[in-house]
């Protein structure tokens, strides 16, 4: 009986085992976004390319359910933006999140820290909120910048803004109107319910009510599309949300090289590099692996 009742165990413990990563495994996760999960898929591709063996957890969820599972071990990797890190802190206010070189810096320290949590090397990208005006628009209006924009609405500009209720009445649209010295009217601005990104710019884009201008997400693939320029945050208003992957610590000591080969990677992205990929996901329809695997063979990454 004691023998069964081992052996028992032991296939009991074996099958538990067995539906679980391995301990080597790295487990790399992502957001719910095409953009977050495509940049972890690039990531996991490279890993396993160097003999390291990865766990696919990608959209795994809101950053809340996502940064969680870092915290409690049951991810190790996953692409966070660093302006997130303002509330993860609880330090909204601080100014330095308005830069990508001074946010990065203060987030890794505050995560490595307190959370053992380490960041590799950021993108020169910034996908927080901005504003984007149709192309034609833009050329006969000489708009290039927020600074622009701001002379163009205190002459008397058309402008039809298509915005989310958080945009509008959340605080960011009354930021950059202090900061730039504007001020749009009820009029001019359209809310639409729910808010999606892909919203706005279908609005702008088919000029839907008059709306020329759109909230965007300053990586959006659909600004590629719709044929709008992004305004630049030339006041740096807006905290900046760069994409950084993120690791545990524990998990960085027992594979140093993860570093590096994340290095270049990240380094070949701008923000008009993943709006080409993020439209090549959102507006083509390519699948993420697609898109990732056809990226890293154009870089040499991957072969």
């Amino acid at each position: 009986m004691r023998r069964r009742s081992g052996g028992f165990g032991a296939i009991l413990v074996g099958i538990l085992l067995a539906s679980m990563p391995a301990r080597s495994a790295v487990v790399v996760s992502s957001k719910l976004s095409s953009e977050s999960a495509m940049i972890g898929e690039m990531i996991r591709l490279i890993l396993d390319a160097h003999g390291i063996h990865t766990v696919d957890r990608l959209r795994l969820g809101v950053t809340s359910v996502v940064r969680r599972a870092l915290l409690t071990g049951q991810i190790d990797l996953y692409v966070e933006y660093t302006g997130d890190a303002a509330y993860f802190f609880n330090r909204p206010g601080d100014p330095a999140w308005k830069s990508l070189r001074r946010g990065y810096d203060l987030g890794a320290a505050l995560d490595e820290r307190v959370n053992h949590v380490v960041w590799l090397t950021p993108a020169d990208a910034d996908n927080s909120w901005a504003l984007a005006v149709r192309r034609d628009v833009a050329d006969a209006e000489h708009l290039r910048d927020l600074s622009d924009f701001a002379r163009w609405a205190r002459s008397g500009g058309r402008i039809v803004l298509a915005c989310s209720a958080e945009f509008a009445n959340g605080g960011t649209l009354r930021s950059l109107e202090r900061a730039y010295g504007f001020n749009l009217s009820e009029d001019q601005l359209i809310v639409l319910a729910g808010g999606e990104t892909t919203a706005t710019i279908a609005a702008a884009a088919a000029g839907t009510d008059g709306t020329n201008t759109a909230m965007v997400y300053g990586t959006d693939g659909g600004i590629v599309a719709a044929n709008l320029v992004i305004l630049e945050d030339d006041r740096h208003d807006q905290p900046v949300f760069a994409p950084v992957p993120i690791v545990r610590q524990a998990v960085l000591a027992r594979h140093p090289e993860i570093r590096a080969l994340v290095r270049p990677l990240m380094r070949s992205f701008d923000a008009a590099t993943l709006r080409r990929l993020n439209a090549r996901v959102q507006i083509d329809g390519e699948s993420t692996h697609a898109v990732a695997a056809d990226y890293l063979k154009t870089l040499g990454l991957l072969h």
